[in-house]
């Protein structure tokens, strides 16, 4: 079902991206997301930093076992940092952007988190392990535990980017981590079609028939619940911004939102989704990244998880 509005954007609105931090280590993977980061940078005019963080205790470990004091370590910084170094500048040259590059020992995830605070971040944007035989390795990984530590906005680029984003999915629950969701994608999107999402729970629908509720009866509830949430998402859409023609609104029916998001994505050839970190669910509990993990794992596009949220 189709529903659209025309509004000026609020606000509070993330009308654009100004920064950006890539956490890389110069795998397969990672070069994927420096190159849909520099490909964002270029379009948004923003900054771009790539971050190396080499673990410390590594290279404590290697030290110990080689018994030869600090140059091995040394010489294997200092080729890390060469090497992020001459990717930094072939990604300026063909985006024409400038692209700084960062090279730290330490926590890895504790310290791609302080560069992308200390940068103010828009985004900090990371490789995952791509689909192999084990798809739940792709939780898990330092992507997730990115997801979990950092302050900021992280991007999860699964794909080789062949272009701006075309369509995005927007799964929203109706807590304060939806309408953010909302914006960012507009921000990092703003040529694609937003596709909103509600899936509608009908608590404990097995047992309705077995308490007296007869099946027209559920389905005016289901209807009513579908027609709430259209509404709510033409809300959402409404605050974003977003311009008549751009998006739609989906509400289908189910108990389980990670597997209505995956099979959306599928339906409507989405290579974006942006959810955010936290919700809530049927009951009104806290749901804590239990849904995200599960859509990083069975999805196949890239993954923004958004870490603001409206007071309730």
């Amino acid at each position: 079902m189709r529903v659209s509005s025309i509004v000026d954007r609020g606000e509070d609105a993330m009308t654009e991206i100004r920064s950006l931090v890539v956490a890389s280590d110069l795998s397969a993977p990672a070069r994927r997301a420096a190159d849909r980061a520099a490909m964002l940078a270029s379009a948004s005019s923003a900054s771009l930093a790539l971050v190396y963080a080499v673990s410390g205790s590594a290279l404590d470990e290697l030290r110990r076992w080689l018994d030869t004091g600090s140059g091995a370590a040394q010489s294997i910084f200092e080729d890390c940092r060469a090497r992020l170094r001459e990717l930094a500048v072939e990604l300026g040259a063909r985006y024409q952007i400038r692209v700084d590059d960062l090279t730290v020992t330490g926590r890895v995830v504790e310290e791609i988190a302080r560069i992308g605070d200390e940068r103010a971040a828009d985004l900090v944007i990371t490789g995952t392990l791509g689909a192999g035989f084990v798809r739940s390795r792709l939780i898990g990984s330092t992507a997730e535990r990115v997801v979990k530590k950092s302050s900021r906005p992280v991007l999860m680029v699964r794909r080789a980017p062949q272009g701006p984003y075309r369509s995005v999915l927007v799964p929203v629950d109706f807590s304060g981590w939806s309408g953010p969701s909302v914006e960012i994608a507009a921000a990092v999107a703003p040529g694609a079609r937003i596709v909103l999402m509600h899936t509608v729970e009908m608590p404990f629908e097995d047992r309705l028939p077995f308490a007296g509720i007869d099946a027209r009866a559920i389905d005016k509830l289901r209807a009513s619940a579908c027609a709430e949430a259209l509404r709510r998402m033409r809300d959402l859409a409404a605050r974003a911004g977003l311009e008549d023609g751009r998006w739609t609104a989906l509400a289908p029916a189910g108990n389980d939102p990670s597997t209505q998001i995956v099979e959306q994505e599928k339906a409507q050839d989405c290579d974006l989704i942006v959810l955010g970190k936290h919700g809530r669910n049927a009951f009104g509990e806290l749901v804590l990244g239990s849904t995200t993990n599960r859509v990083i794992a069975e999805s196949s596009s890239d993954v923004l998880v958004s870490t603001s949220r409206d007071s309730e």
